[in-house]
């Protein structure tokens, strides 16, 4: 046994290195991109072409991602053959390629009422292309115009269903129109027309207001063109056409395509951007790779000349995208709670250190993720309840960190990766509605008040779910394991009243700068607004443990059945009054997160109850 020991030294040294370095290479794996093989479509570098979409600037990769999740509810896309297409590959089709894309089963329906619409039942399939859905568009808008009518909190889920269809449905069809018309076949020559046609349209036009003879073909071509293109520009959701440097009027910003061609009129001529589009369109539907990419390439340097920071953002925000930071650190915590669950049934150290280097790796990745989204929108961390499921994890691992330092058994890393991974899949869920660096609300375009107030009431959630992570852990502990000590328990009180603490420091923190902000949007400190009472609710339920744990009222047990019942009054505060549909903070109805609301409510108080039973300390 003496001659092996070295060797097990030896590998239980190298054993927590090696993970993280098998980990730092998977996570490295994720930033190579393949280069297109001659003859195929770079899609990479299309989908870094920026443009304007829903209000902010994007690249189309981003403009892909999010129209799909609002289709289909995923970023990927299963044809009727089998094979899966990326969303920028989606995209380009549908703004080039109309008849092709139609024929994709793009659009998720699952509800047995909107089924029986089409005649069909439910189970058979759940994707249906827009081929399919067409011959139903006027039955569809009319059942969502009727369900428009009932208060969204109040819609039955055949309502809720028919009115989402009809806005995939709309989202769909003004891509189709983003570039170019949906029925164009050689575009760059469709413009080469209109070009020769502009001048003597334009004179015609002149004379016909003189009341003098005209050439009436040409008028009327002209106008035809004009209509055409009038159109296309109002029903665009692509503005792709950048400003000119220098420009005033229209040239100063960006515009869709129909636009830039409308502006020929008044001879300015066509922008050698919308012309670049449409030889593009035209080589994709030739499925001309080469072509495509060579045009893809001249497009990028025309608009990096315009717009040289835009088109920088553009591609970094296209890069984020394809590494997907949060879905790699979602899978890390996974990673970390998986070896400290191993680290407590034996060779305790090795993995207890593996899962504290994959847990800074994590953070690393997480912390990415969240500076990178503050640079792409110019904003502090939170700015929507996507971004603050996004901060609540990100505080609570730093807190994690912070405990498994001091104390090293595991506890700190395993409540770091449960709620690090919980919130990211909220996160991930509240994505399903599209873009997650939306354009802010009038009364929140405040970097102050938002890297303030924000981020200290996130902080203080982030505290209280942890000290409710740990509650959880004693509880679960004491019932159903033996491991529950007399030291251990002390232990975990000692961890739950510090981050009670700290929770209690930054929600009143918090709490106090949001009144003085509503002070300055609205003219009054405190309103009783849903929201303000549920940060007034933590505030006060903190205050209640502390005082109640001062004075001898609870000891360990107690305190846990107390900081319990905070993360049912926290999830209400955080999510709950986003829901009601009331108030000035309210972010609407969400009728799918309610069930999961209150199964998190139930189960809480369920822990409750089971903690009465616990021997008193």
């Amino acid at each position: 046994m003496k001659r092996y020991l070295p060797w097990l030294i030896l590998v239980e040294r190298c054993f927590p290195w090696l993970i993280l370095v098998s980990c730092l290479l998977w996570v490295a794996s994720s930033w190579l991109v393949p280069a297109a093989k001659p003859g195929e479509f770079d899609f990479v570098a299309f989908g870094k072409l920026p443009a304007l979409a829903d209000g902010r600037l994007k690249p189309l990769d981003t403009v892909a991602r999010t129209s799909l999740v609002i289709l289909r509810g995923r970023q990927t896309l299963r044809t009727e053959a089998g094979q899966s297409m990326e969303a920028i590959a989606w995209l380009a089709d549908v703004l080039f390629d109309a008849s092709t894309a139609d024929t994709y089963p793009a659009f998720v329906i699952n509800n047995p009422e909107v089924l029986g619409i089409f005649g069909w039942q439910q189970g058979e399939r759940e994707f249906f292309s827009y081929a399919e859905l067409s011959p139903f568009l006027q039955k569809i808008d009319e059942q969502a115009r009727q369900s428009e009518s009932v208060d969204s909190s109040e819609r039955s889920p055949f309502q809720t269903a028919v009115v989402n269809l009809r806005n995939a449905l709309l989202v769909y069809q003004r891509l189709q129109r983003g570039l170019q018309p949906d029925d164009a076949h050689d575009f760059a020559s469709e413009i080469a027309g209109f070009e020769k046609i502009v001048a003597p349209g334009m004179e015609a036009m002149r004379k016909r207001e003189k009341g003098e003879a005209f050439e009436k073909e040409k008028f009327d071509a002209l106008l035809e063109f004009t209509q055409r293109y009038k159109d296309l520009a109002e029903t665009a959701s692509i503005f792709a056409v950048p400003p000119v440097p220098g420009a005033k009027g229209p040239a100063s910003q960006w515009r869709p395509i129909g636009a830039a061609l409308t502006a020929a009129i008044g001879g300015a001529g066509v922008d050698p951007v919308a012309k670049a589009y449409a030889a593009l369109g035209d080589a994709y539907r030739a499925r001309n790779g080469d072509l495509f990419n060579r045009q893809v390439t001249e497009l990028a340097a025309t608009i990096e000349a315009r717009q040289p920071d835009t088109t920088r953002r553009a591609a970094f925000e296209s890069l984020f995208n394809a590494f997907a930071p949060f879905y790699q650190s979602m899978s890390l915590y996974v990673l970390v709670f998986l070896l400290v669950c191993g680290s407590w049934l034996g060779w305790t150290r090795p993995l207890n250190r593996a899962a504290f280097l994959v847990l800074l790796l994590a953070l690393a990745v997480h912390t990415f993720g969240l500076v990178s989204r503050m640079y792409l929108q110019g904003r502090p961390p939170v700015t929507n309840l996507y971004s603050s499921a996004i901060f609540i994890g990100w505080g609570t691992a730093v807190i994690g960190i912070l405990l498994e330092r001091t104390y090293r058994d595991g506890i700190g890393s395993a409540c770091a990766a449960i709620i690090g991974f919980v919130t990211l899949i909220i996160a991930h869920h509240l994505a399903g509605t599209g873009d997650t660096l939306e354009m802010l609300r009038a009364v929140l375009d405040t970097n102050i008040w938002l890297a303030t107030h924000v981020v200290a009431i996130t902080l203080g959630y982030s505290a209280m779910f942890l000290a409710g992570t740990l509650a959880t852990l004693y509880v679960l502990r004491g019932v159903f394991t033996r491991s529950l000590t007399a030291e251990s328990a002390r232990e975990l009180t000692r961890m739950t009243y510090g981050i009670v603490c700290f929770a209690t420091l930054f929600s009143f923190v918090g709490t106090v700068l949001g009144g003085i902000w509503a002070d300055q949007s609205w003219g009054r400190f405190w309103g009783w607004d849903p929201k303000e009472n549920g940060a007034l609710m933590i505030v006060l339920w903190c205050a209640a443990i502390l005082h109640a744990r001062w004075a001898g009222y609870i000891r360990g047990r107690g305190l846990m059945i107390m900081v319990l019942f905070g993360n049912v009054i926290t999830s209400f505060s955080w999510f709950g009054v986003n829901m009601l549909g009331v108030g000035l903070h309210s972010y609407g109805f969400m009728d799918k997160a309610f069930p999961w609301l209150l199964a998190f409510v139930v189960s809480q108080l369920g822990l409750m109850a089971i903690a009465a039973i616990l021997p008193a300390d």
